[in-house]
């Protein structure tokens, strides 16, 4: 799993069957220390998240996972909101 933050909603007039019933977010990937990383990505989101939120995100055949079918073109897929991050 990796952290990242909703940057924005994609807004699609057709998608595959199988994501019809899923928001797709854009998210941009973070560090431990919540500093961005890399290039923002698309994301299935499971959980409802909404733009500013740092989230939880799973990739490549594991995006599949929390959707409820076994196969779906998805290589990102949102599964957790983060509430806080407490670093010792």
């Amino acid at each position: 799993m990796f952290f990242a933050k909703v940057i924005g909603t994609v807004w699609a007039t057709r998608k595959d069957e199988q994501t019809r019933s899923f928001k797709i977010q854009f998210i941009q990937p973070l560090d431990a220390s919540r500093a961005p990383v890399g290039d923002p990505i698309a994301a299935v989101d499971t959980v409802g998240a909404g733009p500013g939120e740092t989230v939880l995100y799973i990739t490549s055949r594991e995006a599949v996972i929390p959707l409820p079918v076994a196969e779906a073109p998805v290589d990102a897929s949102i599964v957790g909101i983060v509430d806080r991050i407490d670093v010792a």
